[in-house]
């Protein structure tokens, strides 16, 4: 058991210090101010994400649990009825195609998580059709791949999208297209996706209802005298180290996903919170300030939203290497990447691909879309001349935590 001391009230430090509680592992900021501080964020919402995972909403090997389904849609109703507007995603139609075929062989090729998939999301839909029917309210099914947020178009119209189905009062459900993602274009887990999909909008709160209700000290799989975090004011490593290795039960995903999906949405200025998805009337208890599962707190947004998608949607086809001079340029004054400051390429990749930038000490600096072609920049590279080129321009450019 971890024995949390509150420091000693210090005048000058007062406000600051009462929201710091340390451990022999670090600093946490989760005292009953930063949870309040939490709800004023949420309570000005009229976007909010709502991602549940295959545990919370299915029974194992029996399909979906439909009191739990039940218990959601009451809650998004009443969400609905104070003006707030609400985007689901769903994990568990592998989950509904294993119960439904009966089919309980483990571990699971791709080709066989496709199939199951495929016969599983007809049912995962029309049990949001049948659970929210009761409220007059309808949903809307889409399916998502990285392909379709990577790609500048398919972004935007995926964005319009939704935006229009919520301008129109029906409810997006958004799972990922395991019927057609290869591992090359599919996302991580729906944990990620639902960061993604916040960010996109943006939303304004993401909600990620889970079978574990919080995140604590330890995993409390392997420790049951792990104590949970009540809030937390900023993902960093010393976070990070408490999230375990294990995945979920049923999903691909675990304690480490959440939290890289809250160190995404929060550096963004998004709110998040990971709560006990099977916890009956479990968001009213989040909205009337009660302390249950573990908040997390916004940072200040620094990224504008074209860098957001370059950070978080764009795969890399490429790596350039760059001297002393062009990495302080891009870290410290903000400078574009320039032809003079590069050492060498690698890859093969087009015009305006995205590509990563590498400091001397082969450290990732950050990523950025690309002026020339990878078979112009070799051409540029060779001319003893070099002529002064401009391949990324700073609006293209976000450098990595």
């Amino acid at each position: 058991m971890l024995n949390f001391v509150k420091f000693q009230e210090i005048s000058f430090l007062k406000t600051f210090i009462d929201r710091l509680y340390f451990n022999s592992q670090g600093v946490y900021f989760y005292s009953m101010d930063a949870r309040e501080s939490f709800l004023q964020y949420l309570s000005r919402a009229k976007v909010i994400v709502l991602k549940i995972g295959s545990a919370v909403i299915t029974k194992d090997d029996e399909g979906l649990n439909y009191g739990v389904l039940s218990n959601i849609a009451y809650e998004v109703q009443r969400l609905f009825k104070s003006d707030k507007r609400v985007v689901i995603v769903s994990s568990g139609a592998i989950a509904c195609g294993r119960a439904k075929l009966k089919f309980y062989k483990r571990p699971l090729s791709l080709s066989e998580k496709q199939a199951l998939a495929a016969c599983g999301q007809a049912d995962l839909i029309r049990a949001y059709e049948e659970v929210f029917e009761q409220y007059a309210l309808k949903v809307a099914q889409i399916l998502l791949t990285s392909e379709d947020l990577s790609q500048r178009n398919r972004y935007l119209n995926a964005r319009k999208t939704l935006h229009t189905l919520l301008t129109w009062g029906i409810i997006p459900v958004i799972n990922e297209n395991d019927t057609v993602a290869t591992e090359e274009i599919r996302f991580s887990d729906n944990d990620i996706l639902s960061a993604l999909v916040t960010l996109a909008l943006p939303a304004d709160g993401l909600l990620i209802l889970s079978d574990i209700d919080g995140l604590y000290t330890e995993d409390p799989r392997d420790n049951p005298q792990a104590e949970r975090i009540s809030a937390v004011e900023k993902v960093d490593e010393t976070i990070f180290s408490m999230a375990g290795k294990k995945p979920g039960k049923l999903g691909r995903g675990g304690m480490y996903s959440k939290l890289l999906a809250g160190k995404m949405v929060t550096s963004s200025g998004i709110p998040m919170a990971i709560l006990p998805g099977r916890t009956p009337l479990v968001l009213e208890r989040l909205f009337s300030g009660e302390d249950i599962g573990t908040v997390f707190l916004p940072q200040e947004r620094k990224l504008s939203m074209r860098k957001i998608w370059i950070k978080y949607y764009l795969k890399p086809e490429g790596k350039i290497y760059i001297d002393h001079g062009a990495e302080n340029a891009i870290l410290q004054t903000g400078k574009s990447l320039l032809l003079n400051g590069i050492i060498s390429i690698e890859g093969t990749f087009p015009k305006g691909a995205c590509v990563e930038i590498y400091g001397e000490a082969n450290k990732l600096l950050g990523k950025g879309l690309t002026n020339y072609s990878s078979e112009d920049l070799l051409k540029f590279l060779s001319d003893k001349g070099r002529p002064d080129k401009e391949v990324i321009h700073r609006d293209n450019l976000v450098l990595l935590d």
